[in-house]
């Protein structure tokens, strides 16, 4: 049971490395050509529980077994700024369509010299009730939490495609890569990179 219990747990990006080293070991020693190393690395990066990553080291006599690694303690936000942000985010569009039809009403007001009633209510009014609505909903759900993990697998997303770019713009100016490689070979490119450490794993969406 306990063997079983550690298949099904979740694995974490530093067994996928380890993994990618054992893998990149057995490539110099010919026991997998090119083509089962690919494979092999792809579906270490690819793989979520201790089984799957198991399952690529199996015929492979030096590899050592996976040691469930350490979980690392990751900084949590500050709940009021967690809210603020969330609460940014589902009022902001509704505070410009304020600001910008009380100024057409203004314009409009000066402008005239009978007196114009404050038409923007009848759009911003229901509006904002939805968004009361929303809002209550939203916190009761947990919403502000899940906004901001996305905010955050957005921005790893972000500074992983660019080191990803930078990376084989570097390759390809000392001629590691074509000008236009293909498919396979910038997948084959960012498996190796991600095996050597030069690029982490892409960031996995929360959970």
């Amino acid at each position: 049971m306990a063997e079983m219990s550690r298949e099904q747990m979740r694995a974490a990006d530093e067994d996928r490395r380890q993994v990618a080293d054992q893998l990149r070991l057995a490539l110099e020693e010919g026991r997998l050509d090119l083509t089962e190393y690919d494979e092999r690395i792809q579906g270490a990066y690819a793989a979520k529980t201790y089984a799957e990553l198991d399952r690529l080291l199996t015929d492979l006599p030096n590899a050592a077994p996976l040691v469930p690694a350490q979980p690392v303690a990751v900084p949590v936000p500050a709940p009021e700024g967690v809210r603020a942000a969330w609460m940014a985010h589902v009022w902001g569009s509704w505070a410009k369509a304020v600001a910008f039809f009380t100024l057409i009403w203004g314009v409009t007001f000066l402008a005239s010299t009978d007196a114009v009633i404050y038409w923007p209510v009848w759009i911003v009014g229901p509006w904002g009730l939805l968004l009361l609505v929303r809002t209550a909903v939203g916190l009761a759900n947990g919403e502000p939490r899940k906004h901001a993990e996305e905010t955050e697998h957005r921005r790893r997303l972000r500074e992983h495609k660019r080191h990803r770019k930078a990376l084989q713009a570097r390759a390809v100016a000392a001629g590691e890569l074509p000008a236009k490689p293909t498919k396979e070979q910038r997948r084959a490119f960012i498996a190796e990179a991600v095996a050597r450490g030069d690029l982490p794993p892409k960031p996995r969406r929360p959970e």
